[in-house]
C-alpha cells in the first residue's frame, strides 16, 4: 500500500507540473541536497526520480525546465562521519557525493547541473548573495541558546523534545549562548503572508503551507 500511495503522489505532483505548463516562464526544479554524511538510500532515488519525472513532463509540454541536484558537504555531522573513518572532512565529502551522482546517473535521472557545495562556484554565489544581503541590513549578529540536534542540524524547544530526545528521535545536547548571523525575517513576515494567502497553491502540501504561516506568525 505504501509503494502505491507514494506512486500516486507523485502522479499528482507531476500533475500539477503539467497544469502550469501553460506558464511560460522557465521551470525550476531542485532535488532536496542531500547530506553527505552517509551513502544513499532508497529515498534518495525517489525523490531525484520525482524531480525527474515532473522536469521531463514539463518539457514534453514544450516547456524550458531545468533539474538541480547536489550534495551538501558542510555540517557536523559531515565532519564527525569524516572523523570516524579518519579521514579529512573534503576527501570523505568527495567519495561519498560521488555515490550520489552515481545513484542519479544509474536511474537516468537527467539532471542539468549537478552542485555540491564545496565547489568553488558555489562559494562565489553564496559570498555574492550574503554580501547583497548584508549591505541591505537584513543580515544581523545576534545568539541561540537550546537543545541542539547535531543529525537534524536543527535546535529544539523544551516542549517540543520527546523522552528527552528530539522529534525525530535523535540525541540533543544543551548549547549555551554562541554567535549566530541571522536574516531579518520579521521585516518580510506580512508581506510573505499576504502573498501566501492570496495563492493558495503557492505553497504545498497543505501540512507545509500551514507550518509556514504559523512561523511568519511567531516572527
Amino acid at each position: 500500500a505504501a509503494p502505491l500511495q507514494a506512486g500516486r503522489r507523485a502522479v499528482t505532483r507531476v500533475r500539477g507540473v503539467a497544469a502550469a505548463a501553460a506558464d511560460e516562464l522557465p521551470l525550476y526544479i531542485t532535488t532536496p541536497i542531500y547530506y553527505v554524511n552517509a551513502a544513499p538510500h532508497i529515498g534518495h532515488a525517489y525523490t531525484s526520480v520525482a524531480c525527474d519525472a515532473a522536469c521531463r513532463f514539463a518539457k514534453l509540454d514544450g516547456r524550458d525546465a531545468l533539474l538541480v541536484t547536489g550534495t551538501d558537504e558542510h555540517g557536523e555531522k559531515v565532519e564527525e562521519s569524516a572523523t570516524a573513518e579518519g579521514v579529512a572532512p573534503l576527501d570523505f565529502a568527495t567519495r561519498v557525493s560521488g555515490t550520489f551522482r552515481d545513484l542519479a546517473d544509474s536511474f537516468d535521472v537527467d539532471y542539468g547541473r549537478f552542485i555540491r557545495t564545496t565547489e568553488p562556484a558555489h562559494a562565489v554565489a553564496v559570498d555574492a548573495l550574503w554580501k547583497k544581503l548584508e549591505d541591505a541590513g537584513q543580515i544581523y549578529l545576534g545568539a541561540y541558546e537550546g537543545w541542539y540536534c547535531v543529525r537534524d542540524e536543527c535546535y529544539y524547544t523544551e516542549g517540543e523534545l520527546v523522552d528527552g530526545k528530539a522529534p525525530t528521535g535523535a540525541d540533543v545536547e544543551w548549547r549555551a549562548k554562541e554567535p549566530s548571523y541571522f536574516f531579518k525575517l520579521s521585516e518580510w513576515g506580512d508581506r510573505l503572508q499576504e502573498l501566501y494567502e492570496s495563492d493558495p497553491d503557492l505553497l504545498g502540501p497543505k501540512t507545509r503551507r500551514n507550518e509556514v504561516l504559523s512561523f511568519l506568525e511567531m516572527e
